[in-house]
């Protein structure tokens, strides 16, 4: 593991890849960001050494550097799910890069699904807690404590620094930013009437498949981390109607520009 994210920094910093300040990963439906970002340099994933490659229609599959709200930053524009068969070891691999690249903040998006009914799709949810239900971890691997502590707290995953900044730009904003809980699972599946209620029940205001895995790394490396969804879809298990992706996608690039406004004016105070 050592070896291979040496082998990826080095490929990026020859590439222009140098001192980068944030990590930004965008999730589903969410790349308009980049529209925003002055680019410097971009590399498709399959060129990277020992990067894994997005195989989901609309994940784009590059590392893009550039500038944004003054700062120099490297954006995942597309991520990878364990749903498309990776381990939590290659989901995770780009945010350790990211971190020995120099990034000193990662700022994670995700396309969620709102358990709370009082969030409505549109509207946008800072993570405040999570609830990992993949069945498995990105530190659970021989060796992992050469990379950091093997025992993370998580306590805290989401940094209260950044969550208080994001909060007070969105106020400034008029943004609607809901604060709550997020539930990873492992899909791709969508979730049965009776999984949204058990995940109601235990706490949990918004579902998706992703994120979880990313934030643990980036504790593991100190890595002060704020994450947020944009909710696509109302899970009513009373009135559930069948999943349609179109419309997800189309839900999540009408919220996009408020979460790019949120990400861009905290960049701005890193």
């Amino acid at each position: 593991m050592v070896r291979n994210i040496h082998e990826a920094t080095e490929f990026l910093q020859k590439r222009g890849f140098e001192k980068p300040e944030v990590g930004i990963i965008l999730g589903t439906g969410l790349g308009q960001l980049i529209d925003k970002v002055s680019i410097d340099a971009e590399v498709s994933y399959n060129h990277i050494p020992n990067f894994p490659t997005a195989t989901v229609e609309f994940h784009k599959g590059k590392l893009i550097y550039g500038s944004l709200g003054g700062k120099k930053v490297v954006v995942m524009q597309g991520r990878f799910h364990l749903y498309e068969g990776y381990t939590p070891r290659d989901v995770t691999f780009p945010v350790r890069v990211m971190h020995k690249l120099g990034v000193k903040h990662l700022l994670v998006s995700n396309a969620a699904g709102a358990i709370n009914l009082n969030f409505k799709k549109g509207e946008i949810m800072l993570i405040d807690d999570h609830i990992n239900l993949q069945g498995s971890s990105p530190l659970a691997f021989l060796g992992v404590e050469h990379l950091g502590e093997r025992f993370v707290d998580l306590s805290a995953p989401y940094d209260t620094d950044l969550n208080r900044k994001i909060e007070k730009i969105a106020s400034e904003n008029k943004i609607t930013l809901h604060k709550g809980v997020y539930a990873s699972v492992l899909g791709p599946q969508l979730e049965t009437r009776a999984e949204y209620r058990y995940l109601k029940i235990i706490g949990a205001d918004a579902v998706g498949m992703s994120t979880v895995p990313e934030v643990i790394v980036a504790n593991h490396l100190k890595l002060p981390v704020a994450a947020v969804s944009v909710l696509t879809d109302e899970c009513d298990p009373d009135h559930l109607k069948p999943v349609n992706i179109a419309d997800i996608i189309k839900q999540a690039g009408i919220a996009e520009p408020n979460m790019i406004t949120l990400f861009t004016e905290l960049i701005k105070q890193l």
